[in-house]
C-alpha cells in the first residue's frame, strides 16, 4: 500500500487521531479530544492561546475543524496537522506514517497494522437516550413561579397540537407593535429550556438540562434558514420551530457544560452562526433563565432519537 491520504484516512479513523496527535504535543497527559457521534465538544487551540474554541467533526468521511473565534481557517485534518509539522502534501503523509507507526508501505504487510497502532481509535459507547426536563411556566410572563416541569418530547406535542393555536393566530394578525408584544407577554404558556428552577433566575437554578436555545428574529427567508441548520455539520437540532410572531425561529440544541459554562457555549455558538451563515442571534439566549413562550407549529422539528421513547 502506498503512503497517500487515503490510506493515511484509512489507518487514523477519518483524521480524529491526526487531531489528537498533533493535541497531545501540547497537552501531554491530557484528554485532548472528545467526541460522540456528531455532538461536538469544544477542544482547545494551540494556535488560538489554548482557549476551548476548536470544534472537531466527522463530514463526509473526513474529520474537519472550526475554530469559534476564527483564529485558524476551517479545514480538515491534515490542514490541522500542516499548522504544526510546516509542510503539507506528500511530505506530510510521510511524515505522519513515520511519526504515528501507520505502518503504511511496510515491508512485512503479513501483519495486521492495528496491532502496532499506537493511536487507538476512540472508543464509543451507545448511550441511553435520556429525554432533557425542564421548567413549565403558566402565563403571563410576570409570573415566575413553574407550574411544573416537562420534558422535550412533551413540548413538541403541545406546540404541534392546537392547544396555542387561537391564541398564536390572533398574535399574528396585531399590526400593532406594542399591543402584540403585550398580549404575547399575557396570552402565552413559557419554558425555560436550559433548566428547571425553583423560580425563574439564573440564580435559582436547580438543574441545567444540557440544552441551549438560540432566537432568530425577523427572518427574510425562514424556511431557507431552517433547512439550513437542520443540515448543519456541527450540531445536531433537537427541537425547531417558528417563534410565534411568525417570522422568527427558536433553535434547541444540547451543549455540555461539563465542558464549558453555559455564557462560554452561547458565545462560541454565536460566533459560529456569525461565521458560517452570516447571523446575528439575540444576545438574551446567554440567560440561562431564558424564558421561551410556546406557540402553536404544527411544522414543529424533533430529534428522531426522541420518537418512539
Amino acid at each position: 500500500m502506498e503512503i497517500s491520504r487515503e490510506s493515511v484516512l484509512e489507518r487514523t479513523h477519518y483524521g480524529l487521531n491526526i487531531y489528537a496527535h498533533v493535541l497531545r504535543k501540547y497537552y501531554p497527559g491530557e484528554t485532548v479530544l472528545s467526541l460522540a457521534g456528531r455532538d461536538c465538544k469544544p477542544a482547545k487551540n494551540p494556535f488560538n492561546n489554548s482557549k476551548a474554541t476548536l470544534w472537531i467533526k466527522i463530514v463526509e468521511g473526513m474529520a474537519t475543524h472550526v475554530d469559534t473565534e476564527r483564529a485558524i481557517e476551517n479545514g480538515d485534518a491534515f490542514d490541522f496537522a500542516a499548522l504544526h509539522f510546516k509542510v503539507q502534501g506528500q511530505a506530510l503523509y510521510d511524515l505522519l506514517n513515520e511519526e504515528m507507526h501507520l505502518r503504511i508501505d511496510t515491508k512485512h504487510p503479513f501483519y495486521d497494522y492495528k496491532e502496532f497502532d499506537k493511536e487507538k481509535e476512540p472508543v464509543t459507547k451507545k448511550e441511553e437516550i435520556k429525554i432533557p426536563v425542564f421548567s413549565y411556566f403558566k402565563k403571563p410572563i410576570t409570573n415566575v413561579n413553574p407550574y411544573g416541569t416537562k420534558s422535550l418530547l412533551e413540548v413538541y406535542e403541545l406546540i404541534k397540537s392546537d392547544t396555542f393555536k387561537a391564541h398564536t393566530a390572533k398574535l399574528r394578525s396585531l399590526t400593532d407593535v406594542k399591543e402584540a408584544r403585550k398580549y404575547k407577554a399575557f396570552s402565552f404558556d413559557y419554558v425555560t429550556f436550559s433548566g428547571a428552577f425553583s423560580s425563574r433566575s439564573d440564580k435559582n437554578l436547580k438543574a441545567h438540562s444540557g440544552l441551549i436555545v438560540i432566537d432568530f428574529d425577523h427572518l427574510e427567508d425562514l424556511n431557507g434558514l431552517k433547512e439550513q441548520l437542520l443540515n448543519d455539520k456541527h450540531f445536531d437540532t433537537e427541537l425547531l420551530f417558528t417563534s410565534p410572531s411568525g417570522d422568527g425561529l427558536k433553535w434547541v440544541i444540547t451543549i455540555d457544560i461539563q465542558e464549558a459554562d453555559h455564557q462560554t457555549w452561547f458565545k462560541g455558538i454565536a460566533n459560529y452562526l456569525n461565521a458560517t451563515y452570516q447571523l446575528q442571534v439575540d444576545e438574551s439566549g446567554k440567560d440561562i433563565s431564558r424564558a421561551c413562550f410556546l406557540p402553536h407549529d404544527p411544522e414543529i422539528f424533533i430529534n428522531s432519537k426522541y420518537l418512539g421513547q
